[in-house]
């Protein structure tokens, strides 16, 4: 899990040929009290068990709709939450969707990215590599940075949020740099 949180950064990620490339995630395993699946296996979470390359789709305070890629083995709730990303392909969709013309505001922000991308729980357990959605390899590696999460009051310490270092579309600053070596 914290082999691919990082490796999402800089993938463009498309929902109905809707998205851009992915600016921030946090990741969550098995082992963490913030995690969903930390107390097993509930009709919410299913899809956090696996099978790894799946969506997980949950409600956030019965409100936002939030998209993780599962992605350990099957069996292991370990996931990894895309909190935002540069929009740059159907930019009029997702603005008729957020009901916002400030191209930073349209997908900064898990809640954000999936109204602004048309995410739902009707997408929670669907293969990531399938239509509706696309995940395109990013073509170079970008600058990283790590922090603490966001929203959460287990664990909060833990330095599992990544994100672009930079990257003015992100929900907000995040801390230090980390390089490949520094990963946890």
């Amino acid at each position: 899990m914290h082999d691919v949180a990082p490796e999402l950064l800089g993938a463009t990620l498309l929902v109905d040929g809707v998205g851009g490339p992915i600016v921030e995630v946090e990741a969550y395993d098995h082992d963490d009290p913030a995690a969903h699946g930390f107390r097993g296996r509930t009709a919410r979470n299913v899809s956090m068990f696996g099978p790894p390359g799946r969506a997980y789709v949950y409600r956030s305070y019965g409100i936002h709709w939030c998209l993780n890629f599962v992605c350990e083995d099957e069996g292991v709730a370990s996931a990894v939450l895309v909190r935002a990303l540069e929009p740059t392909d159907g930019l009029d969709v997702m603005r008729a969707r957020r009901r916002v013309d400030a191209l930073r505001l349209l997908c900064s922000g898990p809640g954000r990215l999936c109204q602004a991308l048309g995410v739902t729980g009707a997408h929670d357990g669907a293969p990531l590599d399938e239509p509706p959605f696309a995940v395109l390899a990013r073509t170079a590696e970008p600058p990283v940075v790590t922090g603490r999460r966001v929203g959460i009051s287990r664990a909060a310490d833990r330095p599992w949020r990544y994100a672009v270092a930079g990257s003015r579309f992100l929900s907000r600053p995040v801390g230090a740099r980390v390089t490949p070596a520094s990963r946890p």
